[in-house]
């Protein structure tokens, strides 16, 4: 530790940066590197900028199209070789020059992967007023993917009780909510995952009816035919490819498809083609892409509905937790090869 000026004082900040774009294939972990550099704790004059301590850091599908040079960009901008990278987090305030957040509120929102963070575009910040839950579920079930998942499933595929609905990589942070959200509307619901493990917690956890390893079947039509004989009325859309041919084949009339990700295409050099889109015609379907950030107008909405699901224990969560900074881009790169269970989550801090 070393001292700025007069109140300043600096502190060492460990910071996980991109080493270069990373444009086709699976990103690795020395795509990314951990390095220490300086910060001062004290927002800059005249900044309405806010100084955090970050606790938590969220990996999401999402971050590798951020990875990509700025031509091939996904979602979002590209990450800066040689910078830090950012994603959504749980932080703590130190500093503040903006009028809603003060010293020592906790926030959820865009942030460094480091261990402090000036955030200067706050308008993607929300403070957290209830802490009787785990702060970690702000990365995740009280965060962007829980409200990926209602927007997904209440906005975008208007659900009726008694449907047919599937999700793809359903043991994941969102897809893990939209099956219970599903169940407690009194649907009929099916998951595929890529293990045995993530199977038996999606029936046995999570309460879907059915789910299957999609791994270890050869023909994904097949298995959605036996899986739901009568068809699907709201299939929420994870991975893309195959799958999403295999959905097109086994919809019910009038299907409606909620597209909110497609992690199997995001590190192709050429994404796969699809081939059964007439199926859309003759079944009189709907397929919808949706931005979350468009949504978190209803925040408050969503909280009303899911604070009291997860006190009551209506819903449950899974995360799976990495401990420390430098476990951030092992972490990042194993929700490629689906090596976590549950939502990917670093813990940075504890407060």
């Amino acid at each position: 530790m070393a001292s700025g000026g007069v109140g300043e004082e600096v502190l060492r900040n460990k910071q996980v940066m991109l080493r270069d774009y990373v444009s086709n294939g699976f990103p690795k972990e020395l795509d990314m590197y951990v390095t220490t550099n300086t910060v001062k704790l004290k927002v800059p004059e005249g900044s309405n900028g806010v100084l955090v301590k970050n606790l938590f850091l969220s990996c999401d599908p999402y971050m590798r199209g951020r990875m990509k040079p700025p031509t091939q960009a996904i979602y979002m901008d590209s990450f800066t070789p040689g910078s830090p990278i950012s994603g959504l987090g749980v932080a703590k305030v130190l500093d503040s020059g903006h009028p809603n957040f003060k010293r020592g509120d906790l926030i959820w929102g865009l942030t460094g992967w480091e261990e402090y963070s000036l955030i200067t575009v706050t308008e993607s910040l929300f403070k957290i007023h209830n802490t009787d839950v785990p702060l970690s579920y702000y990365t995740g079930i009280l965060g962007m993917p829980g409200m990926t998942a209602y927007v997904g499933f209440y906005e975008v595929c208007s659900p009726k009780k008694g449907e047919y609905v599937f999700i793809s990589a359903a043991s994941g942070a969102v897809g893990q909510l939209v099956g219970q959200f599903a169940k407690l509307l009194g649907c009929y619901v099916v998951g595929s995952a890529g293990s045995k493990e993530k199977v038996d917690l999606l029936k046995n956890k999570f309460g879907f009816d059915e789910a299957f390893n999609y791994k270890e079947e050869p023909d994904l039509s097949a298995a959605l035919k036996r899986y739901l004989p009568e068809g699907i009325d709201i299939y929420f859309e994870n991975v893309g490819g195959k799958m999403l041919d295999a959905v097109l084949v086994n919809m019910r009339i009038n299907c409606r498809i909620a597209v909110c990700g497609m992690i199997s295409q995001y590190s192709l050099e050429r994404p796969e083609g699809v081939h059964n889109l007439m199926n859309l015609i003759l079944k009189q379907a709907r397929m919808e892409g949706f931005m979350v950030p468009n949504y978190y107008h209803k925040y408050p909405e969503f909280l009303n509905l899911v604070l009291p699901y997860i006190k009551e224990g209506k819903i449950v969560y899974v995360e799976d937790i990495a401990e420390g900074l430098e476990s951030s881009p092992a972490a990042l790169v194993g929700l490629f090869t689906g090596r976590n269970v549950g939502k990917q989550v670093v813990m940075v801090a504890r407060e």
